[in-house]
């Protein structure tokens, strides 16, 4: 819960800018489309470089101790940023924002505080978390900058990060025994495998475009709304509200289906075909609202079935012990997605307005949409973990062969200096009574 707390904070405060930074567009000096769209992908971009690097150092240096450097890289960015009289000022707050990279550490920290059985729980507790953060974000944030204006949003965002470093020193606990968890945290020399992988280069891909396609439409969304909707900032939430609120009823069905049903492969190329269709229809009718309160609805139904079934289908697709090498580079290429989003997204506004937006989402759904299209079906395991206490190598190799054994099993690897056994599981087919008499955690 904590944990939670500390990342749900930052990604609310982050999020709440999303709708309002494009209207913000010659009202601070400097701010044109492309400098705001600087400003809004500079978070982003410090967080894909700089968030494995974090999570090495917590490595070496402690995970609470770089957590708190972290979050007060972003107390000082956000005071940067409320206190900025022009857009540089603004862009250098954000940058400095975006170098409290702390997310890999966090995860890090997850894993020193729970058992292995628990943790695939833990990590998903999180990522809900930081998915309501997100919602809520785009909600309020409209709201907020009529009541305090965009420099009164980043003093709050200082102020939630100062609350998570509190959280972190007083109510977090400090881990009996800290170490590497591969399931978390990546391991350098596999780096170059993950990369060389075409399926997981798929879904890395595929989460970059969808993250570039989110950013771009918000340097149109807060405009159409506010030109064509004709709602003030306080109002908008009477378009947000309802529309990330109805593509539910399009986002779990797939889910079900996707999942109880394993047509995952179906409902994943189904989803970016629905978000390249939208990106045409808005670039078609950006002017009537009635058409672009749909669209906006069935494009929230396909983002958030997407967003939550590329890292499952990374975690699936991961060589079992090389897990957390490719969630860390899956968060790195979405942050870069985000950043060029911003970047391009405010390019794109620049030269061929509204639009021009939406033919360049399009375009990158297209292309996502031949990418992935080709993908193979994945498998339905899920990653389980197992403390099997330090053993020795020809103990571990045994080990693996026993466990391999089990019904349900389908890989393993057992590394004998961490006491940890990496497993992928068939929830349907798993002897669970089986498998969980190898373990030595207490019950």
């Amino acid at each position: 819960m904590g944990l939670a707390t500390i990342v749900s904070l930052r990604m609310l405060g982050l999020f709440m800018i999303y709708p309002i930074l494009i209207l913000y567009v010659g009202k601070i000096p400097g701010a044109t489309e492309i400098t705001m769209g600087v400003a809004f992908g500079a978070y982003a971009l410090m967080q894909g470089i700089l968030q494995i690097p974090f999570g090495m150092l917590s490595d070496r240096y402690g995970r609470k101790r770089v957590i708190i450097v972290g979050l007060s890289l972003f107390v000082l960015g956000s005071v940067i940023a409320a206190l900025a009289d022009n857009v540089w000022e603004l862009i250098l707050g954000r940058t400095i924002q975006g170098a409290g990279a702390v997310a890999g550490a966090v995860m890090a920290l997850t894993a020193d505080l729970t058992r292995e059985e628990t943790r695939t729980k833990a990590l998903a507790f999180i990522g809900m978390t930081i998915g309501i953060a997100v919602m809520t974000g785009l909600i309020i944030g409209p709201i907020l900058d009529q009541l305090i204006g965009l420099s009164g949003i980043f003093w709050l965002t200082a102020g939630l990060a100062v609350v998570g470093i509190l959280v972190l020193i007083y109510i977090v606990p400090n881990p009996e025994d800290s170490h590497f968890h591969r399931d978390t945290e990546p391991v350098p020399n596999q780096i170059k495998r993950i990369l060389k992988d075409p399926q997981l280069m798929r879904f890395n891909i595929g989460i970059l475009l969808l993250h570039t396609i989110f950013a771009a439409c918000f340097m149109a969304f807060p405009l159409i709304i506010r030109d064509y909707f004709h709602l003030g900032l306080k109002q908008s939430w009477w378009i947000y509200v309802p529309t990330l609120a109805l593509s539910v009823a399009i986002m779990l069905p797939m889910i079900i289906i996707g999942e109880k049903y394993r047509r995952m492969k179906q409902m994943f190329i189904f989803s970016i075909f629905l978000i390249a269709v939208v990106e045409v229809g808005l670039f078609a009718s950006y002017d009537n609202p009635t058409l672009v309160f749909f669209m906006m609805i069935v494009f929230f139904g396909g983002f958030n079935f997407l967003e939550a079934a590329l890292p499952s289908l990374v975690s699936k697709v991961a060589p079992v012990d090389s897990r957390g090498t490719a969630m860390g580079v899956y968060s790195t290429m979405q942050y870069l997605g985000i950043s060029l989003g911003g970047f391009l997204g405010g390019i794109v506004l620049t030269y061929y307005k509204i639009p021009g937006i939406f033919v360049f989402c399009a375009i990158l759904a297209g292309i996502w949409l031949l990418i992935a299209i080709n993908m193979a079906p994945p498998r339905y395991l899920r990653n389980q973990l197992l403390n099997i206490g330090i053993v020795t190598e020809s103990e571990a190799q045994k080990l693996a062969m026993q466990l391999t054994a089990v019904q349900g099993v389908a890989e393993v690897v057992v590394m004998a200096a961490e006491g940890v056994a990496y497993l992928k599981v068939d929830s349907h087919a798993l002897d669970e009574e089986k498998l969980y008499a190898f373990s030595v955690s207490d019950a």
